[in-house]
């Protein structure tokens, strides 16, 4: 994994959209850090739009309707929401300049939101960046149990539905692996990336 930094505590939008079509993207080292680097991960994790896997237990949840799912409706509470620290995570990598970028970067119309709402209430979500046909998941947080799970699988229900071709999910986890995410070589995804790129998609109407 490379880390080069990034100039100063600011990112450009043009700059952040130039590093993700390349395969970088930025971090930090904790949400109180002023600075951000860049990386660039030797294995990236995706998962295969062709073929995503729901577990039944979360079929069951989604039928039942325990969450309404919105789309860019709160993005600012989404990346708060995700930035938030909990007991299994006391401390997260989104400081006050990546917040500030993605909120540039999402009123340029690059990246997005999907939210679960309940009684009003957000209760969990996950954003991500746009751009060609990727879909770059940054992301995702809950605050009810499925919640983020649900958002999920209405984002690859959308990414599918858009003609989105690739879902990119930088790491993968034991949360993403259960619904397909694997882990491809450097080289293999920056020809997947590429490809992707070429075409259009709109996340939005």
């Amino acid at each position: 994994m490379s880390r080069p930094f990034a100039p100063g505590y600011r990112i450009p939008v043009d700059l952040l959209l130039k590093a993700y079509a390349s395969g970088v993207f930025p971090m930090a080292e904790s949400a109180d850090d002023p600075e951000v680097f860049w990386v660039r991960p030797e294995s990236r994790g995706i998962i295969p739009l062709d073929d995503f896997h729901v577990p039944r237990s979360l079929r069951k949840t989604i039928r039942q309707g325990h969450f309404e799912v919105r789309i860019n409706s709160d993005f600012e509470g989404t990346i708060d929401g995700c930035a938030e620290s909990r007991e299994e995570r006391e401390s997260t990598w989104i400081n006050a300049p990546i917040r500030e970028a993605y909120i540039a970067l999402h009123r340029h119309g690059n990246c997005h939101s999907v939210e679960a709402w309940r009684d009003g209430r957000l209760v969990g979500g996950l954003y991500g960046v746009s751009l060609g046909r990727v879909f770059f998941g940054e992301s995702m947080f809950s605050r009810e149990t499925d919640a983020s799970k649900v958002c999920l699988v209405r984002l690859v229900d959308r990414l599918n539905e858009r003609g989105f071709t690739l879902l990119d999910t930088q790491f993968t986890t034991e949360h993403l692996i259960r619904f397909g995410a694997i882990d491809v070589p450097r080289a293999k995804y920056e020809k997947l990336l590429a490809e992707a790129l070429k075409g259009e998609a709109r996340f939005d109407p």
